[in-house]
């Protein structure tokens, strides 16, 4: 999203997942809450969620966007409408998600939803701290480094039913042994640099690159 641009409100059944690479005044809107878009935030727009995008900064804004849409696809529900006005109205403070649903404490009487996280940000700070919390004391897995997933409070599970999220720190000089998975994974680099092997070639990567590795490779 270029400086002045406004991506217009609307919703669609594909859940989506937004991972920010670039931005210093950009902002988000999920369902009424204004969520400043800031380098290294996860951010989470549920299913059938109304949500818009500016930018009110000087330079570009740039994210990984990542959606569901081949489950969506093969059961051949995708829908999506338009919001009646060109940005939807901001009916919670900023930071609502955060402060209501994201300390481990949670209004007496409140009942989660199948599959979707209340908290609509995980910021960059608190992730990345409590990376290196973990770190202090958890010890280096051989194929993972550290690996913590991010996670619906409400619920323990990720914060996407559909898909699998994490953050991973690979400590200096680490040298991890081969595995492979059913999953595909996508990696975005925050911070660092480093080389992975997939299958027989080998890729360098820094910050902002993002790679995949195929399911079972």
């Amino acid at each position: 999203v270029l400086p002045g641009e406004v991506a217009p409100s609307h919703r669609h059944t594909p859940s989506a997942m937004r991972f920010v690479l670039e931005s210093e005044g950009g902002y988000t809107a999920v369902d009424g809450e204004r969520i400043p878009m800031r380098p290294g935030d996860f951010i989470v727009t549920p299913a059938w969620t109304y949500h818009d995008h500016g930018n009110d900064s000087n330079g570009p804004m740039v994210w990984m966007d990542v959606l569901d849409l081949p489950l969506i696809n093969t059961m051949a529900v995708g829908f999506a409408e338009h919001h009646p006005q060109e940005t939807q109205p901001v009916t919670l403070p900023e930071g609502d998600s955060i402060a209501r649903f994201g300390s481990g404490l949670f209004p007496v009487d409140y009942q989660p939803a199948a599959g979707v996280t209340p908290v609509r940000c995980f910021p960059w700070d608190r992730s990345r701290k409590a990376l290196l919390d973990s770190a202090r004391s958890t010890p280096v897995h051989r194929c993972h480094g550290v690996k913590m997933r991010y996670e619906n409070p409400a619920t323990g599970g990720f914060p996407m039913a559909t898909i699998g999220t994490f953050l991973q720190m690979l400590p200096a000089n680490f040298a991890g042994v081969p595995y492979r998975s059913t999953d595909a994974t996508i990696f975005c680099v925050k911070e660092g640099r480093g080389k992975s092997k997939i299958g027989h070639d080998v890729f360098s990567w820094g910050p902002r690159d993002i790679f995949v590795v195929p399911s079972w490779t």
